[in-house]
């Protein structure tokens, strides 16, 4: 059974390469994935975090962005389970 969650770390990566590697991940992700669970960090910043947000808000195949308990994640949901 694929996973309904996928994950994604990106911790150390520029605002361009943490983009790549997130939109090759929305292009893999089956039907049965519902969910993008980004590990981007806050300790070294908010750039990361911040170009998430305002790339993926609007994006085609993400209903909605979450933000979670833990600062360091954000979750991009593309369907609801």
């Amino acid at each position: 059974m694929p996973e309904s969650i996928l994950e994604l770390d990106i911790h150390g990566m520029t605002q361009v390469q943490a983009k790549t590697a997130i939109d090759a991940k929305l292009r893999r992700a089956g039907s049965g994935v519902y969910r993008l669970r980004i590990i981007h960090g806050y300790h070294g910043g908010t750039a990361l975090r911040d170009m998430i947000r305002r790339e993926y808000a609007g994006h085609p195949k993400v209903k909605r962005v979450e933000l979670g308990l833990n600062q360091g994640v954000t979750e991009l949901v593309l369907r609801e389970y």
